[in-house]
């Protein structure tokens, strides 16, 4: 069966303007990258660092500008024989625009670009001269370089590119009205080295917006690891907190369960009131045991071991000195109630301090220090240098080691200070809030029965 034309493979034949109408679009872009600065008016090098640095640009144009302007009124009047009046308008036109090259490199190609110009059809009147170039003398070729450096500095591709091309297409139009005495070698020579001139600006340039993307994607990736490891380290803690809550809400459940046999008398109200406290405490454990399944990762199970504390410093210490750190002890005999999360957090504070000296100041000699002051209870670790100049076991920290003490001391509403000492050692020292010495502490054994809290209450 014959395939009707429409259904052929090929499809319908393009438009004939299809090739007309895409070179119009490309010379639209062109025309409004010569006409749109593709950058604001900032000056080069605004975001240096240093002052020298900002002000580098400023001191480039003047210098440029101080010594072409002179140049170019000198060749002009001595080489080719143009009027003093004359030759000074065209220095002028010619290179004062680059002063403008440190912040609007394009508005100074539209002063330069139609000088130059000018100045190659007033060259034409003049008889040829001993230096006979044209139609870009040599100041004009050499000011016009570092104008399209400029350019290539600071300007996209688009615009570039429509800059090299109007500078081609101006040599070769005067290249074909030049008169037969005249050498137009500067016609060709001009754009054959605008084109390296602008094609070293836009590599420079790109490499360093690649740099800066670089350095602002660095900037991203490092906080939001900064972010990841304090929410991981609060993760942290509020499980390891868990078994604290758990043991006061279950002591709270037990005391509201077992009032109505340890209290005679008691009213029918009453009775409800505490069975509604036992309640609403089982309901806060059911909530608290979701929370901890959502906060654990994937695959993992909570620690079945009691959390440690203060009581196993000293088998903390005794393991550290085993593993090579030379560490000291010094606890206050009777160090009084400690809250259970004061407890803990110290404990913890403790042990993240060790391991930074283990990782970083292999074999310093440490000092750890548990006193109460003042109704507050201040941990205090402090080594000194490493003995030996050995490369430390971790060159980078992860960063959770004083995320998690801060946010535990945080927790407790207490302070941490942490820094390096001048003899090239490390201090942390945190100061954490204990009750006052009339109030017992939550779940104590004078506030509460000496009954234990059930398996089904934890």
């Amino acid at each position: 069966m014959a395939t009707s034309p429409s259904s052929s493979p090929a499809g319908p034949p393009p438009p004939a303007d299809g090739l007309l109408s895409a070179a119009r679009r490309n010379l639209r872009e062109l025309a409004h990258g010569l006409s749109h600065a593709s950058h604001p008016s900032t000056p080069l090098l605004a975001d240096a660092p240093k002052q020298w640095q900002r002000l580098l640009p400023y001191v480039v144009v003047l210098a440029l500008a101080a010594t072409f302007i002179p140049v170019t009124i000198t060749v002009l009047t001595s080489q080719y024989g143009v009027p003093g009046a004359v030759a000074g308008a065209l220095g002028v036109a010619q290179a004062a625009p680059l002063l403008m090259l440190a912040h609007r490199p394009l508005q100074a190609w539209w002063i330069i670009f139609p000088a130059d110009i000018v100045g190659a059809l007033v060259l034409l009147a003049p008889d040829p001269g001993r230096l006979d170039i044209w139609p870009w003398p040599p100041p004009t070729l050499v000011a016009y370089l570092f104008l399209l450096l400029a350019l290539g500095l600071r300007e996209t591709r688009r615009t570039v590119v429509a800059v090299w091309a109007a500078t081609a297409a101006a040599g070769a139009v005067l290249h074909l009205i030049a008169p037969s005495d005249r050498a137009t070698g500067s016609a060709l020579l001009l754009p054959i080295l605008g084109a390296v001139v602008l094609v070293i600006g836009a590599a420079v340039r790109e490499r360093g917006e690649a740099t800066r993307r670089l350095a602002e994607q660095e900037t991203i990736s490092e906080a939001e690891r900064a972010q990841r490891t304090l929410l991981e380290e609060r993760t942290r803690i509020a499980r390891e907190l868990h078994d604290v809550v758990a043991h006061h809400m279950s002591v709270i459940t037990v005391q509201a369960d077992s009032a109505p046999y340890r209290i005679s008398g008691l009213s029918e109200p009453a009775r409800e009131e505490f069975a509604s406290i036992a309640a609403a405490a089982r309901e806060s454990l059911g909530e608290m045991r979701r929370l901890l399944s959502v906060l654990r990762s994937d695959g993992t199970e909570g620690d079945r071991a009691p959390q440690p504390g203060l009581d196993r410093l000293q088998q903390l210490v005794e393991a550290t000195v085993r593993a090579g750190l030379p560490v000291t002890l010094s606890r206050a005999a009777d160090l009084g109630e400690v809250p259970s999360a004061v407890d803990l957090s110290a404990y913890r504070i403790v042990q993240e301090a060790l391991a930074n000296v283990v990782r970083h100041a292999p074999g310093a000699r440490t000092r750890v220090s548990v006193r109460t002051a003042a109704g507050h209870l201040n941990v205090l670790v402090v080594n000194g240098p490493a003995p030996k100049p050995a490369s430390p076991l971790e060159s980078a920290g992860t960063g959770h080691g004083l995320v998690g003490m801060r946010e535990r001391v945080r927790l407790t509403g207490g302070t941490l200070d942490t820094g390096p000492l001048p003899d090239g050692g490390f201090r942390v020292a945190a100061r954490m809030p204990l009750p006052p010495a009339d109030a017992p502490a939550a779940g104590s054994p004078s506030d509460s029965p000496s009954v234990q809290p059930s398996s089904e209450d934890l």
